[in-house]
C-alpha cells in the first residue's frame, strides 16, 4: 500500500453525465490526487532523512513495544498514543521524535500500524511481521507484550556476551601494553647498563631486546596492523554481516561453542513462546523463529522438526524426537503439551537456558581472570629474570 492515498467517500447518485464532462471531472480528480500524493511523499521523505540511523537496538525496541502495549490495552487510538509518546521520544535513540513523526504521518495517511513501522525502516523485520499478524488476529496487545519480553531477554543475553568478551580483551590489551613497554623501553636501559659494565646480553634477554628494536624500527607498520585489527573488531561488532560471521565463528570455536549453543536454544525457545502466545499455529511459529535463528545446529534441528510435522507427527513430539533440548526440557515439553500450555512450557525452557548462560559466563570469567593474571605474571617475570640473573652475576664478579 502506498502512503498518502486517502480513501474516497462514495458520491451520491446523480444524473448521468456526458462523456466530455465525465472525462473532464476525472482529469481534475486525478490531478488533485497526484498533487496531494507527491506532496505527502516529499514530506515523508524529508522526515525519513532526519532519522538517518540503523535498526533500533534491543532496549529501544522493548521500550517502544512496552509503551504501545499500554496504549492498546487502555483503548487509546494508536495515532494518539504515538503523539503522547513524543514527549518521551529520547528512549528511541537520538532520532526518536523523527521516527514517531513518520509513524504518526503514516497512520494519518491510512496505513496500518505494522505498515507505518515499516515506513521508518528502523524496526527489525521480525517486529513488523509479528505486529502484522497480531493486527490480523486481533491480539495486538498480546503480541506487543511478547515482543517486550523477547527483546528484553535479547538485551540481557547481549550484555552477558559483551561482558564475557570485553573483560578478557581488556586483560589481554593490558598484558600486551606491559610487554611492549618492557621490550621497547626497559630492555634498552638494561642493555646500556650491561655495556657500561663491559658485558653483553645473551640468550633469551638478547632475543627480547632484538624484538623490541624491530618493533621500534617498524612502529608505523605495527600501528597500521593495530588499526586493521580494530577495524575488524568494529566490523564484527557493529555490522549485521559482521555479527553473523562472529556468530558462525563462536558456534565452532572450542571455548565458546557450548555457550553459543545455549544462547541459540534460549532464543529459539523464547521465540516459540512469543509466537505461540500470540495465537499462531506451530507451523507458522517455526517459520518465523527459523528466520531469526543463525546457529547452524539449531537451524538443522528446526528443519527436522518441520519434516516430522509434515509427516503428521505432533509438534511437541517432533521437538522431543530431534533431541534439540534434551533432559529436563523434554519433560517440560511433554507436560506443556498435555496441559495445553506449550507457550508457558517454552517460556520456562527459555528462562532455564538464560540462567544456564549466565552461570556459564560467570564460570568462564572466574577461570579467565586468574589465568590471564598468571600468564602476564609469568611473561613479565621471565623477561625481568633473564636480565637480572646475569646482572647479579656480573655485580658479584666485580665485588
Amino acid at each position: 500500500m502506498k502512503f498518502g492515498r486517502k480513501r474516497q467517500e462514495p458520491k451520491p447518485a446523480t444524473e448521468p453525465k456526458t462523456d466530455v464532462s465525465a472525462a473532464a471531472e476525472t482529469a481534475v480528480d486525478d490531478n488533485q490526487y497526484i498533487e496531494g500524493y507527491y506532496g505527502d511523499e516529499k514530506a515523508m521523505a524529508a522526515k525519513k532523512k532526519k532519522i538517518n540511523q540503523a535498526k533500533l537496538n534491543n532496549t529501544e525496541v522493548a521500550t517502544f513495544c512496552s509503551q504501545m502495549a499500554m496504549v492498546v490495552k487502555s483503548g487509546i487510538p494508536t495515532v494518539e498514543g504515538i503523539h503522547i509518546m513524543m514527549g518521551d521520544a529520547g528512549k528511541l535513540g537520538n532520532h526518536g521524535r523523527a521516527i514517531l513523526e513518520v509513524i504518526e504521518d503514516a497512520l494519518d495517511g491510512g496505513l496500518a500500524f505494522s505498515d507505518a513501522l515499516e515506513e521508518t525502516t528502523v524496526f527489525p523485520d521480525y517486529v513488523t511481521e509479528m505486529i502484522r499478524l497480531g493486527e490480523s488476529a486481533g491480539k495486538l496487545d498480546e503480541v506487543l507484550d511478547s515482543l517486550t519480553v523477547y527483546y528484553s531477554r535479547e538485551e540481557a543475553i547481549a550484555k552477558g556476551v559483551k561482558a564475557a568478551v570485553t573483560y578478557p580483551m581488556i586483560m589481554i590489551g593490558m598484558m600486551m601494553v606491559i610487554v611492549l613497554v618492557l621490550m621497547v623501553k626497559v630492555m634498552p636501559m638494561f642493555n646500556e647498563v650491561f655495556s657500561m659494565l663491559g658485558a653483553e646480553m645473551t640468550g633469551f634477554s638478547l632475543a627480547i631486546l632484538n624484538a623490541g628494536n624491530i618493533i621500534s624500527r617498524y612502529a608505523v607498520v605495527f600501528v597500521v596492523l593495530l588499526a586493521v585489527i580494530l577495524a575488524i573488531v568494529l566490523y564484527l561488532a557493529k555490522t549485521e554481516n559482521g555479527r553473523k560471521k562472529f556468530s558462525e565463528f563462536a558456534s565452532k570455536f572450542v571455548l565458546t561453542r557450548g555457550i553459543n549453543l545455549k544462547i541459540a536454544l534460549g532464543r529459539f525457545a523464547n521465540g516459540l513462546s512469543m509466537t505461540l502466545t500470540s495465537g499462531l499455529d506451530p507451523t507458522q511459529c517455526l517459520e518465523l523463529v527459523d528466520a531469526l535463528t543463525e546457529h547452524p545446529v539449531v537451524k538443522e534441528k528446526i528443519k527436522e522438526v518441520q519434516a516430522d510435522m509434515e509427516k503428521g507427527v505432533p509438534f511437541s513430539e517432533a521437538l522431543i524426537n530431534t533431541q534439540l533440548f534434551g533432559g529436563v526440557s523434554n519433560s517440560i515439553l511433554s507436560i506443556g503439551d498435555k496441559s495445553g500450555a506449550m507457550d508457558a512450557a517454552m517460556n520456562d525452557i527459555a528462562i532455564q537456558y538464560s540462567n544456564e548462560v549466565d552461570e556459564s559466563i560467570e564460570r568462564m570469567l572466574s577461570i579467565l581472570e586468574p589465568t590471564l593474571v598468571a600468564i602476564i605474571s609469568v611473561i613479565v617475570g621471565l623477561i625481568l629474570l633473564s636480565v637480572m640473573f646475569p646482572l647479579i652475576g656480573i655485580m658479584s664478579n666485580i665485588g
